[in-house]
């Protein structure tokens, strides 16, 4: 990035019920002085008239009626807050498991996934599942948050157990950076300003780690990928010969003057320029979005590719992917076809087989239940009617990833990861 200001982190927050998610990200709003007097005052009104001795601070969060009524988060709710350091959007997600798919809705483009632990339960099945879908979905970065330290007396030995249970739980996970930290959420200790009741841990707190942890290595700057989104032509004198390709580097590193092709039509050109917005940049990288000139002609329209001549994503009709299912009025079908969107493009598919269900609780297996309804996890194979041009989803999380839509009434009915 330009400047270290302008760095965007996401992040996802998960956990059980009453873990307190939505305290935590109150507390991290409200210590961090990123919200408003009259928000404030607001919350604090109703608090006392619920008779709670402190401000609760999950009424930032639980915008939904349904969600403050019951005191529950029920949908994603995406924060945006920012910090001299950085912005961030978090996105609430939550606990309960017919919400699976608002999970990996909220976590797929995150670069730090929050899991919240009760320190009086430890380590929870919920737990556990929240940790399966973040390996799933390759977030780069976990941090154990250990909440409730206030209820048992800040005790060092709760906190090292509950680690220990997780990190022999995760061994078996594709998990790459885990860290650990015991806060109170209620109380602040450890989110924003140091606890004075934990002398005994050394680490940073909650907003330390958020402002430093190194996040721009978290995109792929080996392979370029740039799917091509819209295709500028101003029609007019001053730019009678003007055709720019806009849209979003998902990834690689793009100079002028680098020798690039077009998929799939396989025709090359050279990079005359790159604009994002009037600025003229040298090199674009992920996640910019830019408008890249080419100093040949080629027919290139929404959906294609530019890529390096030798280094091609894959170019094929039959995929194997891990799809979550959202849609909880039909379950997946075998042989059902749907409309697939892929980076820009967009084909027909058919699913042509449903090879296992995912048990989200331990990684299991099922081969005798092949009745993938709302929430589910399961590997398919699909067959689409276009190439698409794909890198698996390890690889790369923008080039990797695939929804399908159901074409008689449009709605989204599941994400999936190529693999």
């Amino acid at each position: 990035m330009n400047s270290k200001s302008t760095e965007l982190l996401r992040f996802t927050t998960a956990g059980s019920v009453d873990d307190g998610k939505s305290t935590l990200i109150g507390r991290l709003l409200y210590d961090s002085k990123s919200i408003f007097q009259d928000q404030f005052k607001q919350i604090e009104d109703i608090s006392a008239r619920r008779g709670e001795s402190e401000v609760n601070l999950a009424l930032l969060t639980d915008g939904l009626k349904a969600e403050r009524e019951q005191g529950i988060t029920i949908d994603v709710a995406y924060r945006y807050f920012s910090t001299p350091k950085r912005k961030f959007i978090i996105a609430d997600t939550p606990g309960h498991i017919q919400y699976t798919r608002n999970m990996v809705t909220g976590a797929s483009t995150a670069n730090v996934a929050l899991l919240l632990v009760d320190s009086r339960q430890g380590i929870i099945e919920q737990t556990k599942r929240h940790a399966i879908i973040a390996s799933l979905l390759q977030i780069p970065h976990i941090v154990v948050c250990v909440n409730k330290m206030d209820l048992v007396e800040y005790n060092k030995e709760v906190f090292e157990s509950i680690r220990k249970d997780f990190e022999s739980f995760t061994s078996k996970l594709d998990v790459k950076d885990v860290s650990f930290i015991p806060i109170s959420a209620l109380k602040g200790d450890n989110v924003v300003n140091r606890s004075e009741n934990m002398s005994w841990y050394e680490g940073s707190t909650l907003m330390y780690y958020l402002e430093n942890v190194h996040i721009s290595s978290d995109h792929n700057f080996i392979d370029c990928r740039f799917p091509v989104q819209y295709v500028i032509r101003p029609y007019n004198d001053e730019f009678h010969d003007y055709r720019g390709y806009a849209g979003r580097v998902s990834g690689g590193v793009f100079k002028k003057g680098d020798e690039v092709m077009a998929l799939p039509s396989g025709f090359t050109s050279k990079i005359s320029s790159i604009t994002c917005y009037k600025e003229e940049l040298e090199a674009a990288f992920p996640p910019q979005s830019v408008t890249i000139l080419l100093e040949d002609d080629i027919d290139i329209s929404r959906g294609d590719m530019l890529v390096r001549v030798n280094n091609k994503p894959r170019v094929e009709q039959d995929l194997d992917v891990m799809l979550c299912w959202f849609d909880h009025t039909k379950p997946l079908k075998e042989n059902g076809k749907y409309t697939i969107r892929q980076t820009t493009k967009e084909a027909r598919c058919i699913v042509k087989e449903i090879h296992y269900k995912l048990d989200i609780n331990s990684l299991h297996r099922i081969q005798e239940d092949f009745s993938i309804n709302s929430n589910d996890i399961a590997r398919v194979s699909i067959r689409t009617t276009l190439p698409l041009f794909f890198d698996e989803y390890n690889q790369n999380r923008i080039t990797g990833s695939v929804i399908l839509v159901d074409e008689s009434n449009n709605n989204t009915v599941a994400a999936g990861m190529i693999i």
